[in-house]
């Protein structure tokens, strides 16, 4: 539970600095050690959401470091000197025996933990979190064990091929910046990585100045305050500059292609067009795009390609990231229909957006629609922290708040604008998943599929 204060309340709420409000978000900055804290009072019910993201992910991985924050993710639950299962106080333990929903993400921009919990068991959440931050162990023991699970893992995603199919159009749409790396690494990387590469890797980023904490719930703002200032008040900010600068990469000079082959039934075909990063301008029109040509039976690729039979499903996916990223076509191949006539009614479809626009009808519904799905991803204190988060990992937490208002300044010149613009062969990645034999899997978009601040 958490230790008595040695500094009055009013000391540890004044050591944060409140830097705006905006949509009911409190933004504050601690004075020392830079920690930025995000607070959304809600009283719907006595809970709270407790996350803390922290800037770093796969795209601040070297090689021979690739998957590094996914394992810093598992080990970071073996525990402290505190909080260890071998003196019966695991972060599990000690978690869920007050109600706590607790665990964590990786993406390439970011990793979260969080907690949704009984609000009156908050300052536990945060002494835990506060007390890992910089007290993870490490123990080259915990290393060696979540290696296997981490290698497990890695496994059932190569086995899974549309999984296969991402990781490998990734890998070749970004020749040189980290964003080609999976997530969770390359197998080479997972097997010959050790304590020590691990520490330094944790060394780098694992600080108050590099971290945002997100409190949603039934809460009041200067007790929350209060509370971050004991527990975190008294971690210095790193004393080096947290690396920020990854490669830049190269500009695409024309299509590139890669195959998958692997036992399966039905084939795929997997669009990726380089795209701006996350905060660009462009970023709504092409996700209101994304729901114009792929999202419903009146959507322009189920018109042209499931109605015909050539597909049996499409998604769109905008890939909203802090580097530029990819827009994304993924369609999954009817029985009996040829990658090549699929690739050309996708092509088709592009170049009538291109040549002759959308309507304003088809923007009202994607508008209609993307509204519908924020309200739904923004229902409770642990959807909003989820959304927050990734707003996070892009570069500016506003953007959680804007989103509504930038997708309905949207217009219909701004959609032809933006599919001309970036869905050009010179940005293209094509991939394809050929099938060798029958089944293994039921063929859905893999979990990062979903991945995003908007979808």
């Amino acid at each position: 539970m958490a230790s008595t204060p040695s500094t009055s309340p009013s000391d540890l709420s004044s050591s944060f600095e409140h830097v705006e409000t905006l949509g009911g978000i409190q933004s504050y900055r601690h004075a020392k050690n830079d920690l930025e804290v995000l607070i959304l009072p809600e009283s719907a019910a006595p809970v709270a959401t407790f996350m803390v993201t922290y800037r770093v992910g796969s795209r601040n991985e070297p090689m021979g470091l690739t998957g590094a924050t996914h394992f810093l993710e598992h080990l970071m639950f073996k525990g402290t000197e505190r909080f260890h299962k071998s003196k019966g106080t695991s972060i599990f333990h000690e978690l869920q025996s007050v109600g706590a929903k607790v665990n964590a993400s990786t993406w390439v921009d970011r990793t979260n933990y969080y907690e949704m919990l009984p609000v009156e068991h908050l300052p536990l959440a945060v002494e835990i979190e506060a007390d890992r931050m910089r007290g993870a162990l490490l123990d080259p023991a915990d290393v060696e064990s979540e290696r296997t699970v981490i290698l497990n893992e890695y496994d059932r995603g190569r086995n899974n091929p549309t999984s296969r199919l991402f990781d490998e159009v990734w890998a070749s749409a970004y020749l040189a910046h980290p964003y080609r790396h999976p997530t969770i690494g390359w197998r080479s990387d997972i097997e010959g990585v050790d304590d020590d590469g691990l520490r330094h890797f944790y060394d780098q980023y694992y600080w108050p100045n590099n971290a945002t904490l997100s409190i949603i719930g039934d809460v009041d703002p200067e007790e929350v305050l209060w509370t971050v200032g004991e527990h975190f008040g008294g971690i210095p900010p790193s004393e080096h500059e947290i690396m920020d600068h990854p490669v830049r990469e190269p500009e695409q000079s024309g299509p590139r292609r890669v195959e998958v082959r692997q036992d399966g039934q039905l084939g795929a075909l997997l669009h990726a067009y380089k795209s701006p990063d996350g905060r660009h301008d462009d970023a709504e029109a092409l996700d209101v795009l994304g729901r114009i040509l792929a999202s419903g039976k009146g959507s322009r690729l189920f018109r042209n390609c499931t109605d015909r039979g050539l597909t049996t499903d499409a998604y769109a996916m905008n890939f909203r990231l802090r580097d530029p990223g990819l827009f994304c076509l993924l369609t999954f191949l009817a029985p009996d229909q040829t990658h090549d006539d699929v690739e050309e009614a996708v092509n088709e479809v592009i170049e009538e957006v291109q040549q002759n626009g959308v309507t304003e009808e088809e923007v009202r519904r994607a508008q209609t629609q993307i509204r519908a799905s924020e309200a739904f991803d923004r229902d409770g204190p642990m959807k909003v922290a989820s959304q927050l988060n990734e707003a996070i990992a892009i570069g500016d937490w506003r953007l959680y708040v804007q989103y509504p208002d930038r997708i309905d300044a949207v217009t219909p010149e701004d959609v032809q604008r933006v599919a001309r613009t970036y869905l050009q062969p010179e940005r293209l990645t094509v991939g394809r998943y050929v099938p060798t034999a029958p089944p293994a899997g039921d063929g859905a978009p893999p979990a990062q599929a979903a991945a995003g601040p908007v979808q």
